[in-house]
């Protein structure tokens, strides 16, 4: 799915943004008829609330939407955006006086609204409203930004009858070539030899042999080490999950999505580092020769670990996978998890949990996600 702007077009609809605090004075500029339907129509300028303004034929000549006041802009990110899904099909091009980083925020949450999951769909997509990038915004970044977060929506909503390892490995594999990475597997038994003894206790039991995949890109710059988590079903192993919790794990390689998505993204954005992308890919599996609670394994670190219960199996398939990393003593490793229940009892679903033993990493990380939270430029 190619989630992108419309090419530039004389003839694209005029989408006006309007703030309810400047609704009056903006009406006053519209021809009469278009004053009377806008006002017939409840238009309030509320944040996302859209009309479109036909002319005698029937045909759009023109569209508004609401900016809400700076208390709904506050705590609604991609609030334009739901102009997307509202407005008729059609070539549309915003206009307003509005800041960069709301400006930038309404490009980039329209494509972001465009994403669909049809790969097993039957119909094909409705026609749909397409927007022209808006002067000022970087359009190629935003359209990088929005492709990589489509490909991490892509490979988590893929059930996992369609996405085990080989597939997960098949996808870094063509990132690879798209961007002249570098990509190299130990799958099976091999994992043994390489020494990477906790990813394969954790997908021995699976028909679908576990695997590491290691990605490498750049020659120059600082290290940054991407590691994910792939655990592309979890059963929760021997220790079985019950039926409502086993449910939604196709989304286990969650972490392991996000890692890939951002490894796309830094090498379109040509960052000047020497990027690697590790990701433990295997499933947790139920048989016999699953591991077992009460089971004494020994990591690549050297370290013995007693399992307790086998649906903690993540932590040790990250384990690996991260004493693999810091050999090459990397300035930068982030490793991403679809974490424990307690993180979401703790924090709740909207807020994502991390940890770090760098607090001046930790300040940073915080400082630039509120930062970012208002700006989405990428560069």
């Amino acid at each position: 799915m190619a989630l992108t702007f419309a090419a530039p077009d004389a003839g694209a609809i005029p989408l006006h943004a309007v703030t309810p605090e400047g609704l009056e004075d903006w009406l006053t500029t519209r021809p009469d008829p278009q004053r009377g339907w806008i006002t017939a129509q409840g238009f309030r300028a509320r944040l996302g609330q859209t009309v479109a303004v036909p002319d005698a034929q029937g045909r759009i000549i023109a569209a508004v939407v609401g900016r809400g006041d700076a208390a709904a802009r506050a705590r609604t990110r991609f609030g334009l955006a739901r102009a997307a899904a509202t407005l008729p099909e059609g070539t549309y091009a915003l206009i307003g006086d509005l800041p960069d980083d709301e400006r930038d925020e309404a490009a980039l949450g329209w494509l972001l609204a465009g994403y669909r999951f049809d790969r097993y769909a039957r119909r094909a997509e409705a026609p749909r409203a397409r927007l022209v990038a808006p002067d000022g915004v970087d359009a190629a970044a935003l359209q990088s930004l929005a492709a990589a977060e489509a490909l991490a929506r892509d490979l988590i909503n893929t059930p996992a009858n369609d996405l085990g390892p080989a597939e997960l490995q098949a996808a870094i594999e063509g990132l690879a070539a798209d961007f002249g990475a570098t990509c190299t597997t130990t799958e099976g038994e091999a994992l043994l030899a390489a020494n990477l003894p906790l990813i394969h206790a954790v997908g021995r039991a699976s028909p679908r042999a576990p695997r590491l995949i290691d990605m490498a890109w750049g020659d120059s710059g600082p290290r940054l080490t991407l590691v994910g988590k792939g655990v592309v079903f979890d059963t929760g192993g021997l220790n079985l999950k019950p039926g409502a919790s086993m449910g939604l794990m196709k989304k286990d390689m969650g972490g392991a999505a996000t890692a890939i998505a951002l490894a796309r993204l830094i090498m379109a954005a040509r960052w000047p580092v020497r990027l690697r992308l590790l990701v433990p890919a295997v499933e947790n599996a139920v048989a016999g020769g699953a591991f077992r609670p009460g089971d004494i394994l020994t990591s690549r670190k050297g370290l013995t670990i007693e399992v307790n219960n086998t649906d903690a199996e993540g932590r040790l398939v990250l384990a690996d996978a991260l004493a693999l990393g810091a050999e090459d003593a990397p300035e930068v490793m982030v490793s991403f998890a679809t974490l424990t229940g307690a993180a979401r009892v703790a924090l709740g679903p909207e807020l994502p949990a991390f940890f770090t033993d760098d607090a001046a990493l930790a300040e940073v990380t915080v400082a630039t996600g509120a930062r970012l939270s208002k700006r989405v430029r990428v560069r």
